[in-house]
């Protein structure tokens, strides 16, 4: 009877290694889904990414106004007869609320007017 509980145990160890350390284990089913849900996070991502870029690109293709936003935003260019202001702001005073800056004028950057474009 002893010889036989030792056998029965044995056995049920040898079929219970599969599924705790082989190839098909419960640890690696658990790596794999941890491994699934991080891709598809990071698919996700690419795929607004992607989405954003193509709406992106169909505004260059088909319209004038999101390529002269470009322009003006990335190159600085601006219209003919047209008059460019930049406002420069301190650090300590774009840190503060509109309410602060509205507040105490003397905090406010000053206004400089740039040349028309000819």
């Amino acid at each position: 009877m002893r010889k036989l509980t030792v056998v029965l145990v044995v056995l049920i160890a040898l079929l219970q290694y599969p599924l705790w350390l082989g190839k098909g284990s419960w640890l690696r089913v658990w790596q794999y889904s941890q491994q699934i849900e991080a891709h598809q996070k990071r698919n996700d991502y690419y795929r607004q990414r992607n989405e954003t870029l193509r709406a992106e690109v169909r505004d260059l293709k088909q319209g004038q106004s999101a390529i002269e936003e470009r322009a003006r935003s990335e190159l600085g260019l601006v219209k003919q007869d047209e008059v460019f202001f930049q406002v420069i702001q301190n650090k300590s005073s774009a840190s503060k609320s509109h309410t602060d800056a509205a507040a105490k004028p003397t905090d406010a950057a000053p206004v400089i007017p740039a040349q028309p474009s000819q």
